[in-house]
């Protein structure tokens, strides 16, 4: 499981120490997949609003050939059009998923916000179904809220 309170104070001793937003989303990526088996893939995309499109920053996992998603194309493009985390327990039944892998079975995409605006997103693949819970999303979340900050604060 993850201790996002440990994550989290992580990051923000990293802020305190003059680190900038790539070193935080190194450390949280890396963080979330050391926290358990299930996460097969753990990636940070971030928005390019001008290009309307998700990009890859970096990611601990299998290669992906999707460094960039159309916003609106699969669960992590449907999280920045519906401004919502996407917790889908069986990909099989997305009409919407786009295929990294086909060993993945469930999906979580939590998303980096400040208010209404939109970062990027965390994107966790796992080979099993329904690997994700309310609680995992939460943690995910606290994580992600931190990285807006630093983001926030580098957009001023």
């Amino acid at each position: 499981m993850l201790d996002s309170r440990e994550v989290v104070r992580e990051l923000q001793e990293m802020r305190d120490d003059g680190h900038l937003s790539d070193a935080l989303l190194r450390t949280a990526v890396r963080r979330i997949a050391s926290s358990g088996e299930r996460f097969s893939w753990t990636g940070v995309y971030l928005l390019n609003a001008d290009a309307n499109e998700l990009w890859l920053h970096n990611y601990v996992g299998t290669p992906t050939e999707h460094a960039r998603i159309p916003v609106g194309t699969g669960l992590c493009g449907t999280a920045v059009t519906e401004k919502k985390n996407q917790n889908v327990p069986d990909v099989s039944k997305s009409d919407n998923y786009l295929s990294c892998n086909p060993d993945v079975q469930s999906e979580l995409v939590v998303l980096i916000r400040a208010g209404d605006e939109i970062f990027g997103q965390l994107d966790i693949d796992s080979e099993d179904t329904e690997a994700f819970t309310g609680e995992d999303e939460s943690a995910v979340q606290a994580v992600a809220d931190k990285l807006a900050e630093q983001l926030a604060s580098e957009r001023q």
